[in-house]
């Protein structure tokens, strides 16, 4: 291949590189509230989380990934070089969070960067504004939001209508529910989540596709021309990627959804992992690309609230959604410079 080529190929190995730090940073919201509540241990709950995130994208298809891929960004302003520099803000971001234990988006990061890089190329006529834009930016707001209102509301309707019931017949039955919700759960995040790579790496190949559709690799599976079609091949690769990063870390995110935000039982596991499934099912099923974490947050804190407002601590919260403001200006910021720097060295 070409030298062009093969420099596209690495930056694929740099996406998958992402979804495998995604996997550690933000699907480990997966498994946080069903290791906590210890329904689950670690090692069981990372297998059961990766085996339903694989498993979503062939039930709910892509439409996540096509809007990644060409519902933000005008594929004519995108090469490899801004690929490259979108990942490198997205990366960047995401370890500087991990590193101080916050819970903030790799999704959001990602949208961040790309759109930083692409804005660092060709300026803001790169963005398609307003296309899918606005129900993103809509939804950092919403997707919280639902998740609190519905894990409120179940709560308090359960709680109800168990008031008779013995708590520990109620705990019984309930770390058995959980199993079945933590699975739900990892089924929205992977109907969502693990989608996002998968459209940047169709949108690249598409921008690309010149270096793949003459000689010896005209027949690749890497020559892409409709941005519509998800290759088998990407969406193997993308899950596979994510699930060794769910196994191989994110034991700080764990440890602050689970414990540090508010206290949880498998009666509160169970609403919050359900609640946080219904509204990713929600945000899947119309292409939009939304934060899990913001939506699991949203949900553990409905559950502690609907006991008592002071049931969730608020300063945990506060710094995580400063984090999350800041996700989207300082990836793309970072991805910016990138692009800069990427092309005085390209």
């Amino acid at each position: 291949m070409h030298a062009s080529a093969w420099f596209v190929v690495a930056i694929v190995g740099v996406a998958l590189c992402f979804d495998f730090i995604n996997g550690f940073h933000d699907a480990a919201n997966s498994i946080a509230t069903v290791v906590s509540t210890r329904v689950l241990s670690p090692s069981a709950a990372v297998v059961w989380a990766a085996a339903f995130n694989f498993l979503a994208v062939f039930l709910f298809g892509t439409a996540v990934a096509k809007t990644m891929g060409q519902g933000l960004v005008d594929l004519a302003a995108v090469d490899a070089t801004v690929i490259l520099a979108g990942l490198g803000g997205a990366i960047i971001w995401d370890i500087i969070t991990w590193w101080l234990g916050l819970p903030t988006s790799s999704s959001h990061a990602l949208i961040g960067g790309y759109a930083g890089a692409a804005v660092a190329k060709a300026g803001f006529t790169a963005l398609l504004l307003p296309g899918k834009w606005i129900p993103t930016l809509v939804f950092i707001v919403l997707a919280p939001l639902m998740g609190l209102v519905l894990a409120l509301a179940l709560t308090v309707a359960l709680s109800w209508g168990l008031r008779r019931s013995l708590p520990r017949r109620v705990d019984r039955v309930f770390r058995v529910l959980q199993i079945g919700s933590a699975a739900a759960y990892s089924l929205g995040h992977g109907s969502n989540d693990a989608q996002k790579t998968m459209g940047i790496i169709v949108g690249l190949l598409v921008a690309e596709q010149r270096l793949f559709g003459t000689g010896a690799i005209a027949a690749s599976p890497l020559h892409l021309t409709d941005p519509n079609t998800v290759p088998a091949w990407v969406v193997v690769a993308c899950g596979a990627a994510m699930g060794l990063g769910t196994v191989t870390g994110g034991w700080r995110i764990v440890k602050t959804m689970g414990q540090r935000l508010t206290k949880l039982t498998p009666f509160g596991g169970f609403c919050a992992e359900a609640s946080g499934a219904i509204t990713l099912f929600i945000a899947s099923h119309f292409g939009i690309p939304v934060s899990t974490t913001h939506t699991i947050t949203g949900a553990i804190s409905g559950v502690g609230a609907a006991h008592r407002l002071s049931a969730v601590r608020w300063g945990v919260a506060g710094r995580i959604v400063w984090a999350w403001i800041l996700t989207i200006p300082a990836s793309a910021g970072i991805a910016g410079l990138t692009y800069v720097v990427l092309r005085a060295l390209v």
